[in-house]
């Protein structure tokens, strides 16, 4: 028994560590080749934390493949490679005290040292930037490039050319044959709002904060771009030498700047408290620095030392981040505003008196969803505590209650759309039994703030797939307002010209282009029954849904008479394979007035086809069948529908119950579970010669 418990723990471990390890490789792309971040700095730590935490638990996890393993992501296709002579490595975090006296501790472990010997540490801002490194041959700046994966980076030598604080040449007489200066490009915060205000001002992309901006600025393919934006850069390191100027870390550096590098201050500390004291003070003076740093970088003085401790997979021994928590400020919250996203749910967002955090104004801060506003009892007029996470995404922590107004009121959630309306309702899960935490509209037709998104859908291949009128052009008549709901795409021709220009004469349409759409249009006015109710795009219902409450129902007509009976819930439970979710969805759908005025007006429009089943007499009827791997002769969308015309229903996960798991190359643990139950496994042939036959 507790083999098999041993074994199962192994098994999720498993399945959480290929999880997060998808996630964090994807976070990587957003961080360091896109410039384009989802989740604060925070946020991901606590990601690679909770891998490391199962690679130290399971230590067959740790492959070569493994993040932990890795540094930053490959570099992009659009610029040069180069490869670096000396891998620029990453550094290990600690976030607490605790931490970082054990780094001290492992430090004097691993070099045999006594706790009375002495053992010099430097303690230095973390600069919260772009990593570079510069290669200067004879005096001379000869290649900059990225750090990359670490080791190969991209060339941005024109770019790094550009930055005022970046010298061609070095200073001074005793200058290396070879010295590969590193360190980071940044940009003040003052830089970073006027950048902004003028982006804005022209129509450009704005950033979210300076290191996107500063990301983007470097990483661009014309110098010119990158001259114009305020660029700076701080040393905090170096790479290929030919030789050293000094003994010390900190003795390098000092050379460094008298080279013509700026380099931010380095105190020498004697002890775990003297580290500790800097790391405060620095905290402390970190909102009056006018630029971004992240934590203080703690290393072993002594070259020498640095040179015996080495490196730990992608991390040296030497040195490590003090991570500082994400910076919190008190603001007074005015009002909670509701934002309605394009699927329907309903976002809290705070309105806050501006309050400067982290060298940022923040009005505006996530309330996540109705629970968390309860749970932290927020209410209007409250002083609150406002977190930059990450120093990216603002959120409130909670209320200072001492000074919470006497007449403040808790906050009642809204029940119907802010922007339509309609009824607002929380799904239940129905296999946890537990009530979603996202509030959504359910005026999909006639909601504003989802009118593009529910247009895309029903326009989509399995839905009405009209052809030329793909999600560009969804966007742009909506925008221009040629179509607002489904039933103006069936009028856009008779309105076409009134009040708007011709169709054929808007840029980038002609005679031939506009007449394609209209009869691809005109084409899809005869519609089967079960592909109008899932371009209905009612929450829940998708192809197999609706293809059976069109066999259940047959017509239209039937389908929207027992919608509006009052015993509607009861009719739809009763169907095999509906549950009470997608029942409430279709009820709740169909219980605004709204919704139903809609889609009167769209079947004026059509004619809708009652349902005919496209399923056969064949030997596979009833027969339950899964596909796994990659599929090379069909898609697996071609797959499943052949397999349902055929009378087979296709699961996703293998059982007793299968009776054929039909498996490409790359098929992993399904197939694993079919050998292990005794199932059928079949190739793609073997497939495509049992439907021949049946």
């Amino acid at each position: 028994m507790a083999r098999a418990k041993q074994d199962l723990a192994a098994t999720e471990a498993k399945a959480e560590h290929e999880f997060l390890v998808r996630e964090l490789e994807r976070h990587d792309r957003l961080y360091y080749q896109e410039d384009q971040p989802e989740i604060s700095d925070a946020e991901y730590d606590l990601l690679r934390q909770r891998i490391e935490a199962l690679e130290r638990r399971f230590p067959v996890l740790a492959t070569e493949a493994s993040p932990t393993q890795r540094i930053g992501a490959a570099p992009a296709a659009k610029f040069a490679k180069v490869r670096h002579s000396v891998r620029m490595l990453s550094l290990g975090n600690v976030f607490s005290d605790e931490e970082a006296r054990d780094f001290v501790g492992r430090v004097r472990r691993f070099l045999k040292l006594g706790e009375s010997t002495p053992l010099d540490v430097t303690a230095e801002m973390k600069i919260d930037g772009l990593s570079v490194s510069l290669r200067y041959e004879r005096g001379k700046l000869a290649v900059a490039a990225t750090r990359g994966d670490g080791s190969e980076g991209e060339d941005v030598t024109a770019n790094v050319r550009t930055i005022a604080d970046i010298p061609a040449a070095l200073k001074g007489r005793h200058v290396p044959e070879v010295f590969e200066v590193r360190g980071e490009v940044y940009m003040c915060h003052a830089d970073f709002a006027a950048l902004n205000e003028r982006q804005a001002e022209k129509g450009g992309k704005t950033f979210a904060n300076p290191r996107n901006a500063a990301a983007g600025s470097l990483r661009q393919l014309d110098p010119s771009i990158t001259a114009s934006r305020p660029l700076r850069f701080f040393t905090w390191g170096w790479g290929e030498v030919s030789a050293l100027p000094a003994a010390t870390s900190r003795e390098v550096l000092e050379a460094i700047a008298g080279w013509g590098f700026p380099v931010p201050p380095v105190r020498l500390c004697k002890s775990e408290d003297e580290m500790l004291a800097v790391y405060r003070e620095i905290e402390l003076n970190r909102p009056g620095l006018g630029f971004d740093i992240d934590g203080v970088v703690y290393k072993v003085d002594r070259l020498d030392l640095q040179e015996r401790l080495g490196f730990v997979s992608r991390t040296p021994r030497w040195a490590t981040a003090h991570k500082f928590s994400a910076e919190k400020a008190t603001a007074i919250l005015k009002d909670i505003e509701i934002q309605v996203g394009r699927t329907g749910a309903m976002t809290p967002v705070a309105k806050l008196e501006p309050v400067t955090v982290g060298g940022v104004v923040v009005q505006n801060a996530t309330l996540h969803n109705e629970d968390e506003i309860a749970r932290k009892d927020i209410r209007i007029g409250d002083t609150v505590i406002v977190q930059r996470a990450g120093d990216v995404i603002p959120q409130i922590l909670g209320a200072v209650l001492e000074k919470r107004p006497a007449d403040a009121k808790a906050y009642e959630f809204p029940s119907a759309c802010p922007v339509c309306q309609s009824h607002a309702v929380r799904d239940i899960n129905e296999k946890t039994g537990k009530i979603d935490a996202v509030r959504r509209c359910t005026g999909g037709l006639i909601c504003a703030a989802q009118a593009v998104e529910r247009l895309r859908h029903f326009v989509s291949r399995h839905a009405f797939d009209i052809e030329g009128l793909g999600e560009k052009h969804i966007q742009a008549f909506f925008d221009e307002g040629r179509i607002h709901a489904p039933a103006d795409i069936f009028t856009l021709k008779a309105r076409d010209g009134n009040p708007l220009p011709r169709l054929a004469e808007k840029e980038g349409w002609g005679q031939q282009s506009a007449a394609n759409l209209f009869a691809a249009i005109e084409a899809r006015r005869t519609i089967p029954l079960q592909r109008l109710i899932f371009a209905l795009g009612i929450r829940h219902v998708g192809e197999t849904t609706a293809r059976l409450l069109a066999k259940t129902f047959g017509s239209l007509a039937e389908f929207e008479r027992a919608m509006e009976e009052p015993g509607a819930m009861e009719r739809l439970n009763d169907i095999e394979g509906i549950g009470g979710v997608v029942a409430q969805s279709i009820v709740d759908f169909f219980g605004e007035p709204h919704n139903r005025e809609v889609m009167a007006g769209l079947v004026r429009e059509l004619t809708v086809e009652d349902y005919k089943s496209d399923v056969v007499a064949s030997k596979l009827a009833g027969a339950t069948v899964v596909f796994t791997g990659k599929l090379e002769r069909f898609t697996r969308e071609e797959a499943k529908a052949q397999a349902e015309r055929l009378g087979a229903k296709v699961a996703g996960s293998v059982s007793k119950s299968t009776l054929y798991v039909v498996a490409g190359p790359g098929a992993g643990s399904k197939l694993k579970k079919a050998e292990e139950l005794g199932v059928k496994v079949l190739s793609e042939d073997d497939w495509f010669e049992l439907v021949s036959a049946a």
